[in-house]
Parts: structure tokens; C-alpha cells; sequence
């Protein structure tokens, strides 16, 4: 389990969270190796309780799947929720441009508007150098990590966002990679949209805050 857990530490998977969060860092038959609130690593069996009102259901060879009121939700290897309290039913609509993406301006960490792509194909947000800097983000400080591109390996740095904000929906404590090449615009990715539920309908497409 000890080199499992270094294994997720190098690769970024697996990082301390803030209050609230669960990760899931391990999977065995019948238990899960769960991190609750940045706590050390524990293991749960398939029925037990992980938090107040949270409970581990089922486990299988890629994913865990915890239930919290009545709601089920699917984690795979290094996933975390963060569970901060009701959030309503915040939604924002996207309207595809003439290539089909969905675009939408943002707010980091408090700071001027940053133009972001949605990208489900991207595990983190991604974003160039240039708006690091213009929002004052010493992203150098961070995990330094490598990511093979069409133009070969690039640097980045692994960093933990204070807030991501669009529309009325705002998420706290949300990673993210510096790209100090190669990205001309910064990309919403799954470590914001994995908080979201995702509904399409033609040329519009529905963000709302699951959590």
C-alpha cells in the first residue's frame, strides 16, 4: 500500500485536500483506500460509513461509489469530491460557436476575466503561462510535471487554484497545470466539470453545481 500511495504522490493523483474532500487512492476486492479531509490514507469495506452521511456501496477494479443521502456518485483511482454543503441548483448555459466548442469567460482566484475552453478530455484546468502571470499566480511554486503533446514533452506545474468562478457558480480548492508553452488559451477541465452535471441539448450546454 506504501508504494501505491508514493506512486499517486509523483503522478499527482493523489494530493492533501481541504476540508470536506474524499479521494479515493486504492482499490482492493470488497474495500476501498480512502482520504478523507487530508487526513492519512484508511481503509473502508464495501458498507461502511466514510463520513457522517457517507457511505462506501460498491467497489470494482476501476472505481469506487459512495452515497450520500440517497445520492450516488462514481470516483475512479485519485478522484476527489469535495462536499462543502448544498449548493442549490446554480446553473450557467454555454452556446456553442461556429466550431461547435463552448467558450465562457471566468474569473481565478478572484482576479480579471480569463477566457476558457470546456474540455472534458482534460483531466485538469489547463492554463498558459501568460494568464498565470496576468493574475498574479506564482504558478513556479507548484508540482513540477511532464505531458506528452503533438509537439513533444512540455513542462508544467501542478498547482491548486483558490477558486474557479463562472457565471454564479464558483468552486473553491480546484488543480490545475501551468503550460508555459504550447496553450494558447486556458481549458475548463475535468477538475471543474467532474463537479458539475453536464447536460447537452443541441448547440446549448448546461453546467449545473452538483456539489
Amino acid at each position: 500500500m506504501k508504494t501505491l500511495i508514493a506512486s499517486l504522490l509523483l503522478t499527482g493523483l493523489f494530493s492533501f485536500a481541504q476540508a470536506a474532500d474524499i479521494g479515493v487512492v486504492g482499490l482492493f476486492p470488497g474495500k476501498a483506500v480512502i482520504v478523507v479531509d487530508g487526513n492519512p490514507p484508511k481503509i473502508y469495506a464495501v458498507g461502511s460509513s466514510i463520513t457522517d452521511g457517507v457511505k462506501l456501496v460498491a467497489v470494482d477494479n476501476v472505481s469506487a461509489t459512495i452515497e450520500t443521502k440517497g445520492k450516488r456518485e462514481m470516483l475512479e483511482m485519485g478522484q476527489r469530491t469535495h462536499r462543502s454543503g448544498p449548493s442549490g441548483n446554480t446553473s450557467i448555459t454555454l452556446h456553442a460557436d461556429t466550431l461547435g466548442h463552448f467558450k465562457v469567460q471566468g474569473q481565478i482566484n478572484g482576479g480579471s476575466s480569463v477566457e476558457m475552453l470546456v474540455d472534458t478530455g482534460a483531466s485538469l484546468i489547463f492554463m498558459p503561462a501568460s494568464d498565470a502571470k496576468r493574475l498574479g499566480i506564482d504558478y513556479k511554486r507548484g508540482r513540477i510535471g511532464h505531458a506528452n503533446t503533438a509537439n513533444g514533452v512540455i513542462t508544467m506545474y501542478v498547482i491548486r487554484l483558490d477558486s474557479v468562478k463562472i457565471g454564479d457558480i464558483e468552486l473553491n480548492q480546484v488543480d490545475a497545470a501551468i503550460q508555459e508553452e504550447g496553450l494558447p488559451f486556458t481549458l475548463l477541465g475535468m477538475s471543474f466539470l467532474n463537479r458539475m452535471e453536464m447536460r447537452r441539448d443541441g448547440e446549448q450546454m448546461v453546467l449545473t453545481k452538483r456539489f
